[in-house]
């Protein structure tokens, strides 16, 4: 028997793992939302925006718009303006997928935190997913250690989302 090895095209690959971190990012700030100490905690506050800026970093490069440190590194106030500024980033980013080809996704970048590299516009999309999710990870740990429950928040349970919103 022939083994059959499926390889999604790049742009549906990428289409994917941005939906879901976008999924997983609001189930994890809906958790923390729920849960009061775990909403007023700075320390889970900072790794959140850290999740945050990283995506916004990669965003603004793909995009040519200015990456401006002194403002994108500036942590909100409280829980509520962290979560708008996911909203705002999800929608830049969201809009963005929405025009692009697959072509769009080879065009070269240079990063300045890495002047030695070059890397694609898939590349840098595929490191926002899986930066976010391991920080995902961190942030669920410190959330369950302040006493809250996070949300679930892996790719199969999105991909079953996906597919019963479809029905509908």
């Amino acid at each position: 028997m022939q083994s059959i090895c499926y390889i999604p095209p790049m742009l549906t690959l990428i289409d994917q793992l941005i939906g879901h971190k976008w999924w997983a990012n609001f189930n994890l700030l809906r958790s923390v939302e729920q849960h009061q100490p775990a909403a007023e905690d700075a320390e889970l506050r900072k790794l959140l925006h850290h999740i945050l800026i990283a995506n916004r970093y990669w965003l603004l490069l793909t995009l040519g718009q200015p990456f401006i440190d002194e403002e994108e590194r500036r942590i909100p106030e409280s829980h509520a303006a962290l979560i708008n500024h996911f909203r705002e980033t999800e929608s830049i980013e969201k809009h963005w997928l929405s025009s692009i080809k697959q072509s769009d996704l080879d065009r070269p970048l240079q990063p300045r935190a890495l002047p030695d590299i070059t890397i694609s516009v898939a590349q840098a999309a595929t490191q926002v997913a899986l930066h976010s999710q391991g920080h995902r990870s961190q942030c669920a740990s410190m959330l369950r250690a302040l006493g809250g429950v996070p949300a679930p928040m892996d790719f199969v349970l999105w991909v079953r989302d996906q597919a019963a919103s479809t029905k509908v």
